[in-house]
């Protein structure tokens, strides 16, 4: 809490625009003391949360992450000072050439393709590097070798070596300090370059061409996952603008592959690649391989994850051709660009691969006693209708099962300039019994740990945000007459839900949130050590559905922040 708190003052999250700064504190239920905003000296024996704690005072504010969208024309200087960070960090650029790199970038999967390609080639023996973002539970997740997230003595080891480095640097830089994501990104080359793994898979944060990924000069290959509207205010309001960026991570001579993508995405990428000097090659479906007569099996659910499993499958078997076979690798240039790419035959590793492959929080299923959770980190439109999809077709599954009726509750928050009303139209047609929103805060007590500790928007604008997304499911499923008195929710600080009906809730965390949900039925959400936020009366008569249905179904979708503070209180070993 204390390092909590000192962000909070590095950076002033609570805007002077707000009128009465300690309505918000009370809304989310924190009590804050003042601490030193001083950050942690320098020491041989700093633990973990420590680090997270001074990570976290790299977090851009709201106010300059504003002003920063805004100067989108100066992307290239933005990409240069990444050079220089890297540089004082005590690496060259042409370091990187060491890692053997596939780059992959996308607006839906890129991460789950980072994922299989991750798990094929560590299936085959290879020591894997993994650059991901964002986590769910720690920041450590963000940077895996051969799987797993680095351990918390290696991460603090690595960042206290870093952030010295850059540190001891910036008076005579003018004060500067790499912001959150290009602090690891650094930090990832170093772990991967100091840990000697066989290859590094690096996801792009945003965008491509002025992503701080793109420091890259010579990965082995690149792939772009499918492409679609979001993040405008960075990277344009177009999918002609989007793939301009996203087409930014091609290299000259280096083989690129991406999936089917709409026509004008197609156009753009083409010329990229023609421009750039590479080859683009679309991947065939998923079941054109051939198995000799065997499945595939993916471990990723939904129809959606059959694209990002074909281009993993390009991306490491492109991968192992220039490393096993380095004198038949031959450069690549733009004149087949577009062109459709060569299935081949899949051995029983890369069948393995695909079917053992894990990546948290995108359609898992979770299964506590007499509730199943279904958790999906889905935040555009197209990820949206592959999210109810795969909803609609798992939970009728599990309804099967069920040995008495059933309850369906949505729990929802999403952020940044994305279209939430737009997303839960899109699932009304689910039948949810209870709508329930909260911002992404994973609890409203002194005790959250610093990993999920986010200083880039007040905590105002986020209760609103979930007010906004509240109001939207109401109209998406009220009369107008159902829009009226108003009643609190918690204590007296919250107004949410009307009269008439029951079906929309607001809570101020996500702990709250999970156990108004789950109505003492999840053993893992009574825990002793779990405060309980007190609960009106007549707030929790409105759950006798809850308590008295044979089994509940609770889809846990809009955000992956979202997703990653319920799976911090879900599965606790997470957090270990």
């Amino acid at each position: 809490m204390a390092c909590m708190w000192r962000v909070f003052q590095r950076h002033g999250v609570f805007a002077v625009r707000n009128r009465n700064p300690d309505r918000a504190h009370e809304l989310a239920g924190v009590s804050f003391r003042s601490f030193s905003t001083k950050a942690a000296p320098h020491t041989t024996r700093m633990e973990y949360q420590d680090a997270v704690c001074t990570l976290n005072t790299l977090q851009t504010n709201a106010s300059v992450l504003a002003q920063a969208r805004q100067e989108r024309s100066h992307s290239q200087l933005q990409l240069q000072a990444m050079v220089g960070f890297l540089e004082r960090s005590g690496l060259k650029v042409d370091k990187l050439d060491h890692l053997n790199i596939i780059h992959v970038t996308g607006t839906k999967g890129k991460g789950s393709t980072c994922a299989f390609t991750e798990r094929i080639l560590r299936s085959y023996g290879f020591r894997t590097g993994f650059y991901s973002s964002p986590h769910l539970v720690q920041v450590r997740e963000r940077i895996r070798i051969n799987g797993q997230p680095i351990g918390k003595e290696l991460f603090a080891k690595y960042f206290w070596q870093v952030y010295g480095r850059l540190y001891e640097t910036k008076d005579v830089n003018d004060g500067e300090m790499p912001g959150y994501f290009r602090f690891l990104t650094i930090l990832a080359f170093h772990v991967f370059l100091q840990e000697k793994v066989d290859l590094a898979i690096i996801e792009v944060g945003i965008g491509g061409a002025y992503d701080c990924t793109n420091i890259i000069r010579r990965p082995w290959v690149c792939g772009i996952s499918s492409l679609g509207i979001d993040h405008t205010q960075l990277l344009g309001d177009t999918m002609e603008k989007i793939a301009w960026q996203k087409g930014g991570i091609f290299k000259p001579g280096v083989p690129a592959f991406t999936v089917k993508q709409p026509e004008e995405a197609m156009m753009v990428l083409k010329d990229r690649a023609k421009e750039i000097g590479c080859s683009l090659q679309v991947c065939p479906g998923l079941m054109d391989y051939d198995t000799d007569g065997g499945p595939i099996w993916l471990g990723l659910a939904g129809q959606h994850q059959q694209p990002n499993a074909s281009l993993a499958l390009q991306l490491s078997h492109t991968w192992m051709q220039r490393r096993c076979l380095p004198g038949a690798f031959q450069s690549h240039d733009g004149n087949s660009a577009g062109c459709q790419a060569a299935t081949f035959k899949l051995g029983p590793i890369m069948v393995k691969g695909l079917e053992e492959t894990e990546w948290p929080g995108r359609n898992q299923t979770l299964k506590h006693g007499q509730i199943t959770y279904f958790l999906d980190g889905a935040h555009t439109m197209r990820s949206m209708l592959a999210c109810v999809q795969w909803f609609k077709e798992s939970a009728a599954q599990h309804e099967l099962t069920a040995s008495g009726p059933v309850a369906r509750v949505l729990l929802f928050n999403s952020t940044g300039d994305r279209d939430s009303a737009a997303m839960l139209k899109l699932l009304v047609p689910c039948q949810f019994d209870f709508a329930v929103f909260c911002p992404n805060i994973t609890e409203a007590i002194a005790s959250c740990n610093a990993d999920q500790q986010n200083f880039n928007v007040s905590i105002e604008h986020m209760l609103t945000r979930c007010l906004d997304n509240q109001s939207s499911w109401r109209l998406h499923n009220s009369s107008p007459s159902d829009l009226t008195e108003p009643q609190m929710l918690i204590g007296d600080t919250l107004c949410m839900v009307p009269e008439k009906k029951a079906e929309t809730l607001v809570f101020p965390c996500i702990l709250s949130s999970l156990q108004w949900i789950a109505q003492g039925k999840d053993s893992v959400l009574v825990d002793s050590g779990k405060t309980q936020l007190p609960v009106k009366p007549s707030v929790m008569a409105k759950a006798a559905l809850l308590r008295e249905t044979t089994a509940i179904h609770v889809l846990i979708t809009g955000s992956l922040h979202l997703v990653g503070g319920a799976l911090k209180h879900l599965d606790p070993a997470m957090s270990k």
